[in-house]
């Protein structure tokens, strides 16, 4: 099969890493589930070296992905308030107020709106999972549970009227037609009005080896150069960019229409903008060849984190994992860890509990299970919330357990100290 650029349409794919074939990250097993046979595909990033866009093969559909979603993003605390502080600054910068319009696009469980209806707001959530669009509703958040094309924006459009702002938080990675969908988010917007997408950053996946950001439901992986090549084939120009610490290491980029770009607010690239694409350059990713790299790095992180695990085993150490978020299966399936290095992990979301990892098949229990049992070490997989978690868990301490973060170095924290005690295992 020939695989061509979900942007440009080029033949000229060129392979950076190749992870093997593993099952998709969020569809966990029922009890029943784990002695059937499990789909598995391929899961090989390549980057176009026309356009720069970086990609994985559309293998899957949105709709087998998110029809129903194991995740909910109000379960971190940090995300719930980085969602509200964005609202703030924004609500404040862009003035809006009643007579405004807001549109989140996979708002999930309303963890942004929420805070948008709070400040009286009129908005709307675009959410294709039932389940989480349902907990959105009852937080009070205006939820139409579908996925959005350009049919479906020229209906809100329609019945609502154009958008001031579009949120598309961690989303625009999601889809496989590209194109369409950024006409789609064009097509909510007023001619005067601003789009605010966050997404994960190539240059820290590539840099900082974060292989396990890449898993199928991850269609693409952007550089503020790939996004702004994207954007503008709606006629959406980028104006500004701002760095973020979220996901280990994120990008916001604001976008207007091309025919506001000139209005103020909006006249001219951004310093921000402008540090941003020299700093892709620098790394070698406005060329296939800084991209290179990666692979290295993520066989270096595979290679310390099976030697600990190991270590531990032999030791007769308890290893038990917290949290189980998309990323944190690739990471295990990648590594072949099963039960016997990983015992189980824990989740603070009730939708996993009582089910299991996909392809490594480790069981998933409430975090309460982590004082019951008292284990020696504890790997905390969603590794991007390393200050929330080591405060959740501090008291793992009162018997001397000490937590693990495998990325984007592997290092031991003493959860009592809250610092790192060991930058490799012994």
């Amino acid at each position: 099969m020939t695989t061509h650029c979900r942007l440009c349409g080029s033949s000229r794919l060129t392979s950076v890493l190749d992870l093997g074939a593993t099952p998709p990250c969020e569809r966990f097993l029922t009890a029943a589930e784990r002695d059937l046979p499990e789909p598995t595909f391929p899961l090989h990033l390549r980057v176009c070296e026309d356009c720069l866009l970086a990609q994985v093969p559309a293998l899957i559909t949105p709709a087998e992905t998110f029809t129903e979603y194991a995740y909910f993003s109000s379960y971190s605390d940090s995300w719930v308030a980085h969602a509200k502080d964005f609202v703030t600054t924004a609500a404040e910068w862009l003035e809006l107020g009643p007579d405004s319009f807001v549109v989140e696009v996979a708002g999930n469980d309303g963890y942004l709106l929420q805070h948008v209806v709070a400040r009286n707001i009129p908005c709307l959530s675009i959410e294709p999972s039932a389940n989480v669009g349902a907990a959105a509703a009852a937080r009070g958040v205006p939820t139409r549970t579908a996925f959005l094309d350009e049919k479906l924006a020229d209906q809100v459009r329609a019945d609502h009227g154009p958008a001031d702002l579009v949120v598309a938080n961690n989303v625009y990675a999601h889809i496989p037609d590209l194109l369409g969908f950024t006409r789609a988010l064009r097509g909510l917007m007023s001619d005067t009005g601003w789009l605010s997408i966050e997404v994960h950053h190539a240059l820290n996946l590539v840099t900082l080896g974060q292989f396990d950001t890449i898993y199928h439901e991850h269609f693409q992986y952007y550089t503020v150069q790939s996004a702004t090549r994207a954007l503008a084939t709606a006629g959406l120009t980028v104006v500004d960019v701002e760095t973020l610490a979220t996901h280990g290491g994120s990008i916001r980029l604001w976008a207007r229409p091309a025919q506001a770009v000139g209005l103020v607010g909006g006249d001219q690239r951004s310093d921000r903008l402008t540090a941003a694409l020299r700093t892709e350059q620098a790394a070698g990713l406005h060329s296939t060849a800084g991209y290179h790299a990666l692979r290295t790095r993520t066989e270096k992180v595979r290679h310390e984190l099976l030697r600990f695990l190991l270590d531990c085993r032999r030791d007769g150490r308890r290893v038990v994992g917290y949290g189980a978020p998309g990323k944190g299966n690739t990471l295990l399936n990648y590594c072949g860890i099963r039960s016997d290095l990983l015992e189980y992990t824990v989740d603070r979301n009730p939708y996993k509990h009582g089910r299991f990892t996909p392809g490594t098949r480790i069981p998933i229990y409430p975090t309460e299970r982590i004082a019951q049992d008292r284990p020696d070490v504890i790997v905390v997989l969603p590794w991007n919330l390393e200050s929330e978690i080591t405060r959740q868990l501090r008291y793992v301490a009162d018997w001397g357990a000490v937590l693990v973060y495998p990325l984007p170095e592997l290092h031991v924290v003493d959860p009592k100290r809250a610092e790192p005690v060991a930058k490799e295992p012994a």
